[in-house]
């Protein structure tokens, strides 16, 4: 559908199926508005898909927040850029009338989305983050209380250090969240376990 204008340029998909919340969808770097919506529509049949574009350009591709080196975060851009993401999703869910969401989110977009996670509690229902990184040095504290993330590493993936995202997947249980982390066969990219294992998360969050 048309997108109201908000602070961000997005894509929403309104919902038909009211048992599933709402995905809010956060690219990779050079992915835009439209990239994880077919991603969204296959994991999470009949839910509202929220899906903004990140408003860092790096080299002309789209982004969350600025880094400095590959791994290498502007962790003060970040944390600007995770307030205005918040706002954003505030923003949105007054305009269209949905729930918290769930964050999906793949590489620079699971980044933002733990960022969120850690630093705006409440803004999210829980998460499912594909390939990401630890997003701070000295990560803040955060009452996650039992909100749901699912973490996808991959085994083989040349650019996520495996001592990295399990430091995230402790940092995050040890403020709360029920988290589930799987090491999957896989590399940075997407692959088909990812797409079964957050098919599978996300139908038992909506008792389906």
């Amino acid at each position: 559908m048309t997108p109201h204008t908000l602070t961000l340029t997005h894509r929403f998909e309104p919902g038909a199926d009211p048992r599933r919340a709402p995905l809010l969808l956060l690219h990779g770097t050079g992915g835009d508005e439209t990239d994880l919506l077919p991603l969204g529509r296959a994991v999470a049949p009949g839910a509202a898909l929220l899906s903004p574009r990140g408003a860092v350009l790096e080299n002309g591709m789209p982004r969350f927040f600025r880094r400095l080196a590959e791994g290498v975060f502007d962790e003060a851009d970040l944390r600007a850029r995770t307030g205005d993401l918040a706002g954003f999703v505030a923003e949105a869910r007054g305009t269209y009338g949905i729930g918290a969401p769930i964050a999906l989110g793949f590489s620079n977009g699971a980044n933002i989305a733990a960022s969120l996670l850690l630093l705006r509690p409440g803004t999210l229902a829980g998460a499912v983050l594909i390939r990401p990184m630890m997003p701070f040095a000295d990560p803040p504290p955060a009452d996650l209380a039992g909100v749901p993330v699912l973490i996808l590493s991959g085994a083989v993936d040349p650019i996520v250090p495996a001592a990295n995202a399990r430091a995230l997947a402790r940092t995050l249980s040890e403020r709360g969240a029920a988290v589930e982390h799987a090491e999957l066969p896989a590399g940075h990219g997407l692959s088909q376990a990812d797409l079964a294992r957050a098919t599978a998360w996300l139908a038992a969050r909506a008792g389906g």
